[in-house]
């Protein structure tokens, strides 16, 4: 896979799964993410759709279509076209044997903040809206989702407009919050979270805030989720590392053990011309972190793989 560029599926055309995430399910990969094919006004898009595409092998890219659709007619909902539909995830939770996807969720002018909740039966949906809200009657803006290895889930997400970062825990179908939480990363001013749990500790790479234009990502880590977690340091090295390679951490996802951050290369002014990364991550023995540029990324052997987070 050729680096910062758009790359296609398997019929030629333009991967709209911008803003996205990777789900490892049964031998196959599912990519969900924002469908921008439609023209930019003023930096935004009407929300079209969340879109999913599958692949064995990172390489080949099926379109599975839109999986989650826009409301067209009813402006006060929260699936309405002119309102916010952004940064898709989607955990399977094994009890209810349901594919749950949590969306930000917010109008136009960015006021409500809160999340969507949608529901499937199969990973390539078609996902059923069930409700919006602000998870713990906190602002959710820039999110994540996090399945721990005892099979709870967690939403992560820029609150008290962007100065803090929530880890709220969810409800064992996952459809709602719990009401425990813990706030971390305060008044650092953090956006775009993403996680894994590796070598023993957990790890978090997330953005400045600086709207469209790139700056240099941090990590953190801690030994619990629950924290207390520390910010290290900028994890990129290479052209233009302290812009975060001219792009924005989306996901992070694993390859059998070795695991790989997902980037966006925003064109605000052509979201659908959007480019992507797909880069390793490294870990010292130190427990340091680093991601090293590479102009093209290969998968070796991915059909051997093993979870994602």
């Amino acid at each position: 896979m050729k680096n910062k560029t758009l790359w296609t599926d398997t019929e030629g055309k333009p991967i709209q799964a911008h803003g996205g995430m990777i789900l490892q399910h049964k031998g196959i990969y599912y990519w969900y993410g924002e469908n921008k094919d439609t023209e930019t006004v003023n930096r935004h898009v009407d929300f079209i759709g969340i879109s999913c595409y599958s692949s064995e092998d990172l390489e080949n890219w099926r379109n599975e279509g839109i999986v989650l659709s826009p409301v067209v007619n009813n402006p006060a909902h929260m699936l309405y076209t002119k309102n916010i539909c952004e940064r898709p995830r989607v955990l399977y939770n094994k009890s209810t044997k349901q594919f749950v996807m949590y969306t930000h969720a917010d109008t136009a002018d960015y006021y409500y903040a809160g999340v969507n909740v949608a529901v499937a039966a199969s990973p390539t949906g078609p996902f059923v809206w069930l409700k919006s809200f602000q998870p713990n009657r906190q602002d959710s803006r820039d999110m994540t989702l996090f399945q721990d290895l005892d099979g709870s889930a967690w939403l992560i997400h820029s609150a008290n407009y962007n100065k803090t970062m929530n880890i709220a825990r969810l409800s064992d179908d996952y459809l709602d919050v719990t009401g425990s939480y813990i706030s971390i990363f305060q008044d650092q001013e953090r956006e775009a979270p993403a996680i894994m749990y590796s070598h023993n500790r957990y790890y978090m790479i997330t953005s400045g805030c600086s709207g469209w234009e790139p700056n240099p990502s941090l990590y953190g880590i801690c030994d619990h989720l629950i924290g207390p977690w520390k910010l290290i340091d900028n994890p990129c090295t290479g052209p233009a590392y302290r812009t975060t390679f001219d792009g924005q951490g989306t996901c992070i996802f694993f390859v059998q053990n070795q695991p790989y951050v997902l980037l966006d290369h925003w064109h605000p002014d052509d979201l659908r011309s959007s480019a992507y990364s797909m880069l390793p991550i490294q870990i010292s023995d130190n427990g340091g972190l680093k991601i090293e540029w590479q102009d093209e990324t290969f998968f070796t052997n991915s059909k051997r793989r093993e979870g994602t987070s």
